[in-house]
């Protein structure tokens, strides 16, 4: 069955009332009584009465010296100084005083927000052009999408020293980072209004935590092609809430591109691939991609003013072989030691080979007949087991004594 072509609009015109932006009204501030608003480069007309005095004249005192008479003032190529009370006179009586406000109307602002993590609130911001002029007021409203829930309602803060408006947001607990939600800003003034186009986006993908810490680049200890970068985690974010995955890049400072490592789940990064004797540019740079949770390193935080143009923090590193020269005369001498105790070794045993060959050969020619014992000597004179010998010292520090075979 159909549904009827009234309920269909009714349904439509009500989810584009849902999910339509939280802006309330956004016009400028209501000027007092007896101020008029004139905008530099223009002219203004000051009226004393509402009708020109029958007798006497007119006259003016105010910010500019040279002033006209008359009921009228005209006021031609306002400049910021010009701002300030104008009277009129007429016979040493003051008719009328008006303040001038000399301003230019807000600029529409362009709004961007950001989360630290999971656990903080939101901050949207922006950076206008030039310094609002005083009494300007910025609001801020945040609602969910397809709702009909009342907006969230926040006054935003101008800092001079940074030279932007900040707005902090606070997130209720148990609010779905997933769902989408609706911003509106109206910056208002004496000179007028402007109103952000509205953003939509969810509290996950506007996370952007705040840059590593403790970053340090240090050479690895007998590897000439190795870094090793290490670097820790922002106060602000706990990482057994959720881990962070850092983007690291890293150059020699000759060559002109960046290699990239993406998705470092680590603390720590192992360069392999430096080269050896060069400085290298190591940078943590910002991602676009809300999941990457890049984060962009000010150069000032390591005092070093040689950043690249896509912005991140430089640390110079130098690929050096650490290895110590004493280790090297150490490894020497055990070599050249090593040497002449296999040049020792081999020695003995060729002169034991010679010796060996020469009394083969002279025992070779004739085998004489040897009587079994000497004429004179009865047998039983002679006993049957000769005395032990007694034992004579250890040769422990004679090497020869080890390799003669005895």
């Amino acid at each position: 069955m159909a549904r009827p072509p009234g309920l269909l609009r009714a349904a439509l015109l009500l989810l584009t009332a849902a999910s339509s932006a939280p802006r309330r009204r956004c016009g400028p501030v209501a000027l007092p009584q007896d101020t008029v608003l004139g905008r530099p480069g223009a002219n203004v007309t000051l009226l004393c009465r509402e009708r020109e005095p029958p007798n006497g004249t007119v006259l003016w005192s105010g910010r500019r010296r040279a002033l006209g008479g008359g009921n009228a003032l005209l006021l031609g190529g306002l400049r910021p100084e010009d701002a300030g009370r104008y009277s009129c006179h007429l016979g040493g009586h003051t008719l009328r005083t008006v303040r001038l406000l000399v301003e230019e109307p807000p600029e529409p602002p362009h709004v961007s927000c950001s989360r630290r993590s999971h656990d903080k609130d939101v901050l949207c911001e922006w950076r206008p052009r030039a310094s609002p002029a005083p009494g300007t007021r910025a609001v801020l409203w945040m609602k969910r999408r397809f709702t009909m829930e009342n907006a969230t309602e926040q006054r935003c803060h101008f800092y001079s020293a940074a030279q932007k408006f900040v707005c902090r947001v606070k997130v209720p607990p148990g609010t779905d980072d997933t769902k989408a939600l609706v911003v509106s800003v109206c910056v208002s003034s004496r000179a007028g209004s402007a109103a952000a186009e509205d953003r939509i986006f969810t509290l996950n993908g506007i996370l952007k935590p705040d840059p590593p810490l403790n970053v340090t680049v240090e050479a690895v200890e007998r590897s000439p092609q190795r870094l090793c970068v290490r670097w820790s985690y922002p106060p602000s974010w706990d990482p057994r809430f959720y881990w962070l995955r850092f983007q690291v890049r890293y150059r020699p400072e000759p060559a002109p591109n960046f290699t990239q490592v993406d998705q470092v789940t680590r603390t720590w990064l192992d360069i392999r691939d430096a080269w050896r004797g060069m400085r290298h540019v190591v940078q943590f740079p910002a991602e676009d991609d809300p999941y990457g949770y890049g984060a962009t390193l000010p150069p000032e935080l390591f005092g070093d003013d040689t950043a690249d143009d896509a912005g991140g923090a430089v640390l110079e590193a130098a690929v050096r072989s650490p290895t110590s020269p004493y280790a090297l005369l150490v490894a020497g001498g055990s070599l050249l030691l090593a040497i002449i105790l296999c040049f020792a070794i081999g020695m003995r045993y060729k002169q034991r080979a010679r010796a060996q060959r020469g009394a083969k050969l002279e025992g070779g020619g004739q085998h004489p007949m040897v009587p079994l014992c000497p004429p004179g000597s009865p047998l039983s004179a002679t006993p049957l087991l000769s005395p032990a010998a007694p034992p004579g010292p250890l040769h422990v520090t004679n090497l020869d004594y080890f390799l003669s075979g005895k």
